[in-house]
């Protein structure tokens, strides 16, 4: 027993520990990665550099400010999206509540390791604290994160689109998709008897090969129903979710297309929309914190290859947005943050056990 009362002599005892020491090495290897990235992220920029700076010193302030106010729609936006998702699962709450968690989620997950778990439970914390049923919270966090990549995937079909000066089977593919994503969404929320008995079915079928009582789960599915009668996804509704989610994804797109007029850099639209797309979804991988190196790689190379840029206002055009949509954007959830949800609630180890149980 060690001076702090652990029992340091029994390795038994300390099954987390031993499990820690046993994947220590994973620590290593993705540090070693992340070291080789950075190293060879500079030997690809360091001839490029001094120019990119140069590039900098004469940015225009104008567009700056432009790529400041974009990246707050796009925030709003998607503060729009949640909350007309929790209208329609029968809770109110106003535009300036629903953005403040907006920004203190997004900082979290910009900022901390595996900071997109961090940010859903605080998400979820929120929503239920502001009367959200457990799953109408959930709903709401898996809708919107639907909704939030279909839009990207639009945004993506329609640079390939643009590329080949068409409007193209695919984008148009996405557009139905998006439509019917909403429309399945809103009509199994004003049937939650459907989804019932689909679940139902499947749960038997589980429940067979678990070799379980046939009945096992059945009231919890009947609770999961009761609640999903909260939600009302109306065709207004529907509709105005869809709207919100392309302001949120089109503005942020405008944030990029602004810091590359800032650096004095006349992008291809078409490019711009693939450099975007690729960025955020290379951004979804959660291997470092902002996806930092290979989001910003990504970045610089889509606007090099894509939107016709030369190397240097690239890398300039990069450092703009991604200092605006991530570092700015960082500081003010964190502000938001500690004026708004730092002090604890009585209720949150009630939540956070809830969430972990949905494991959504």
């Amino acid at each position: 027993m060690t001076a702090d009362g652990d029992l340091a002599g029994d390795p038994a005892a300390h099954p987390v520990a031993r499990r820690g020491n046993r994947f220590r090495w994973v620590k290593w290897v993705l540090g070693a990665i992340l070291l080789a990235l950075l190293v060879g992220e500079g030997v690809y920029l360091w001839p490029r550099l001094h120019e990119s700076w140069r590039t900098l010193t004469e940015i225009h302030w104008g567009w700056v400010l432009l790529c400041v106010f974009a990246q707050a729609v796009s925030m709003s936006g998607f503060g729009r999206v949640q909350k007309q998702l929790l209208h329609a699962g029968g809770v109110d709450v106003s535009q300036g509540k629903s953005v403040s968690v907006v920004y203190g989620a997004t900082a979290m997950s910009l900022t901390l390791p595996a900071g997109q778990v961090f940010s859903t439970a605080f998400t979820y914390r929120q929503t239920r604290r502001w009367g959200a049923s457990p799953i109408v919270a959930s709903w709401q966090l898996v809708f919107s994160g639907v909704v939030a990549a279909a839009g990207l995937a639009l945004l993506g079909i329609a640079g390939a689109a643009l590329v080949g000066q068409g409007i193209g089977v695919k984008l148009i593919a996405t557009l139905v998709l998006l439509g019917a994503v909403l429309v399945a969404g809103s009509y199994l929320a004003r049937h939650p008897g459907t989804l019932e008995a689909m679940l139902r079915k499947v749960l038997a079928l589980v429940n067979r090969l678990r070799k379980k009582p046939a009945d096992h789960g059945i009231p919890e599915l009947a609770e999961i129903r009761a609640q999903l009668e909260s939600v009302d996804l109306g065709k207004r509704d529907g509709a105005l979710v869809g709207v919100w989610a392309l302001v949120h994804r089109f503005a942020d797109v405008a944030c990029l297309g602004a810091a590359c007029y800032a650096v004095g850099a006349d992008p291809k639209l078409s490019g711009l929309l693939i450099a975007f797309a690729a960025g955020k979804a290379v951004g979804s991988i959660p291997f470092a914190p902002g996806g930092i190196v290979y989001v910003d790689a990504t970045l610089i190379y889509g606007l090099t290859a894509g939107a016709g840029l030369p190397a240097a206002q690239a890398v300039a055009a990069a450092f703009v947005y991604r200092f605006v949509s991530f570092i700015l954007v960082a500081i003010v959830g964190w502000i938001v943050f500690a004026f708004l949800f730092r002090t604890k609630q009585a209720d949150d180890e009630e939540y956070e056990a809830e969430f972990k149980q949905r494991r959504i």
